[in-house]
């Protein structure tokens, strides 16, 4: 990733964003730029006007943290926005390094005990670039269509952007997709030389136009809680609350869980799965598609 394109683009989509009333500032005559003018900004920051045109061209080179806090204030960035300018920041003085490859990160087998420990309520672990790495066998049978794909690792956002049968299993497909798009573009803020993540961002702007769509809106956020919603081919719709937790003894690596409140029609379809997903030939390759389980509820 160029990192002075990227700095350019993003003060640029989110000087955008902001209109002078939400800024503060009264709004006169004819403006031929949507959002803020560039002097306006500078201002704002409490720098010059000169300065501000030089970041916004890509140079944060030697920017300091009190100014990049002044221009987050400024363009009224969230946490998320805010820490993708201290990521570009960052990178942005160092000298550009030939992109490499990262080997599939392994996972420490006190995780996967972790993991396996959750029977109750399916579990993951991902890394910045959606793969998944680890799961728990309930988290395994929640997210079965991704893993019936041959390519490894599994990609959530492969998954979403490039198989048809995406929509029917997220219900929610296009909020999916923008957040997977914006946790790749906040992952590639803080590691612009992973070849693999490239290759990704690449492989997925080259075959979905709805990715290229969202990946030029250069949005970036913190994903920690949520709902997510399915309609499992096995046990039908699911409506479940997830927590993200970053792992400190594992930079980059992600555990996901998701739960049901108990006594509810999530919570059943659950153990429902549990159940189906035990009557599987787990060693049998050419496993077909799951039947319908008894008790499953339609949409």
């Amino acid at each position: 990733m160029d990192n002075r394109s990227e700095v350019r683009e993003f003060l640029t989509s989110r000087r955008a964003k902001i209109t002078p009333q939400q800024a503060g500032l009264a709004a006169s005559g004819h403006r031929r730029v949507k959002g803020l003018r560039r002097e306006e900004v500078a201002m704002l920051a409490g720098v010059s006007a000169e300065y501000y045109a030089r970041m916004e061209r890509g140079n944060l080179s030697g920017a300091s943290e009190a100014v990049l806090d002044s221009l987050a204030r400024a363009l009224q960035l969230d946490d998320s926005e805010r820490a993708h300018l201290m990521d570009l920041a960052r990178t942005a003085g160092t000298t550009r390094r030939p992109a490499r490859r990262r080997s599939a990160q392994p996972i420490r087998p006190a995780l996967q005990q972790l993991l396996d420990a959750m029977s109750d309520a399916p579990a993951f672990i991902r890394n910045g670039r959606l793969d998944i790495l680890a799961t728990n066998r309930l988290g395994k049978a929640l997210y079965w269509p991704l893993f019936q794909d041959p390519v490894r690792p599994v990609n959530l956002a492969r998954y979403q952007f490039l198989n048809p049968g995406a929509a029917e299993y997220m219900t929610e497909l296009d909020a999916q997709r923008a957040t997977a798009a914006a946790l790749l573009r906040t992952e590639a803020g803080q590691d612009p030389y992973n070849r693999d993540l490239s290759d990704l961002i690449g492989e997925l702007s080259t075959r979905s136009e709805a990715f290229r769509t969202l990946w030029a809106a250069h949005n970036v956020r913190l994903h920690h809680t949520g709902i997510k919603r399915f309609h499992h081919p096995a046990v039908g719709d699911l409506t479940l609350a997830f927590e993200a937790l970053p792992i400190p003894t594992d930079p980059g690596l992600t555990l996901t869980a998701l739960s049901a409140e108990p006594a509810t029609p999530a919570h059943d379809a659950l153990k429902l799965l549990a159940t189906w997903y035990a009557t599987l030939d787990h060693n049998d390759p050419t496993t077909p598609a799951p039947a319908r389980a008894e008790g499953e509820r339609s949409r």
